[in-house]
């Protein structure tokens, strides 16, 4: 679907609005296109809440526009599964790098089996990537893994507060609205107001090893830790081999290519040796006595292979284990093995505070930490 037919969908669906009697006039609709330009209309909740804040004035329109979305968007014409199967292919296209003898586009008058053939090889081609070690990816085949995980959403796990908020209905009710609302009406009793814990995010800190072992790995870690650092505010990255890096700034960038060649700039001991026990330790007496894991999310990326003293590593990893909500090994060797157990000293070491023990070796494993991040709060 071009940008074309995306704005005549639009201008269709104000023009329904409009029939059933909601005000969206021009001004209208044309904020709706501009709303959905940075926004994925396949989406149902963007395309959803992109309308409705643009198109809905009143209230009492509310039922109104429910009824004409669902009519319109997901009636037996469907625009929005069209939309999404084309994207679909589009992405296939552009992003899956597959072994297949280069053919002349499919005519479209042509035989309808052979296209479905060729969309079919596309799309196995994508499954394929998504489980490829980054270790027998060509260099295409990262720059199209780097694609896709750009498109990751991720959404670090939420905790309860102790403060709270005004609610409609709750299990503990808000006294001082209710006496407050009762001296208004000059102390006729009124309904009892409500309130319930305020919800935050968790602070999300990934910790990379970035030394000669995981060379094969770094690239695309720090391809992840990218999109992290978009997703969300709270996330904090570092970078270590014989020392630690703080990197977060340089991922605040748009671009991942201008920020990983920054923060590769900061890392001086890239594809280096290994200190994991010195640098968490050094991680854990300056950026965790601040507060930064408290409560949150440790995410250390690395095979273990440590050449400093097994008790500095032992002695970090128990500090780290009070300090933080949750600690996660990413190791690249364990690959789909559930029976997966570590043999390097630092990994024994390290493996009676680690709470989730996970792979990074491919595309498919960080999928899977993002999958699983929300469901550690």
């Amino acid at each position: 679907m071009t940008h074309d037919d995306l704005v005549s969908l639009l201008v269709g669906f104000g023009r329904a609005l409009r029939a059933e009697g909601i005000s969206a006039g021009p001004g209208d609709i044309s904020t709706f296109c501009a709303v959905m330009v940075p926004l994925d209309p396949t989406d149902l909740m963007d395309l959803y809440w992109g309308g409705r804040t643009s198109l809905v004035k009143r209230r009492e329109d509310i039922g109104t526009y429910d009824e004409v979305f669902r009519a319109y968007f997901l009636g037996e014409r469907n625009p929005v599964e069209e939309m999404l199967s084309l994207q679909l292919r589009s992405s296939a296209e552009s992003e899956a790098v597959i072994d297949i003898p280069a053919t002349d586009p499919p005519d479209p008058a042509g035989d309808p089996e052979e296209d479905e053939t060729v969309m079919g090889l596309m799309a196995s081609g994508v499954t394929a990537l998504r489980s490829k070690s980054f270790v027998a990816c060509t260099p295409d085949e990262l720059a199209a893994l780097r694609r896709i995980m750009a498109q990751f959403r991720l959404t670090p796990p939420k905790r309860r507060t102790r403060r709270t908020r005004p609610a409609r209905r709750g299990r503990r009710p808000d006294l001082r609205r209710t006496v407050r609302q009762s001296l208004r009406m000059h102390g006729e009793p009124v309904a009892l107001r409500w309130q319930r814990r305020r919800v935050k995010l968790r602070p999300l800190v990934l910790v990379l090893d970035v030394s000669g072992s995981m060379a094969d790995y770094s690239r695309a870690l720090l391809q992840f830790a990218h999109t992290a650092r978009r997703a969300a505010q709270k996330v904090e990255v570092f970078c270590f081999g014989t020392r630690l890096t703080r990197i977060t700034v340089p991922l605040q960038k748009r671009s991942p290519d201008d920020a990983l060649t920054e923060a590769s700039r900061l890392v001086v001991d890239w594809e280096g040796g290994t200190r994991i026990g010195d640098c968490l330790d050094e991680f854990a007496r300056t950026w965790g006595r601040r507060g930064i894991t408290r409560g949150g999310i440790l995410v250390i990326c690395s095979d273990g292979l440590d050449r400093g003293n097994p008790d500095t590593l032992a002695t970090a990893m128990e500090r780290l284990s009070r300090l933080s909500h949750t600690i996660v090994w990413m190791h690249p060797h364990k690959g789909g093995d559930p029976h997966f157990r570590p043999q390097s000293l630092g990994m024994m070491v390290a493996e009676p505070h680690i709470d989730v023990l996970l792979s990074g070796h491919d595309l498919e494993s960080l999928a899977e930490l993002a999958q699983l991040l929300p469901q550690l709060g």
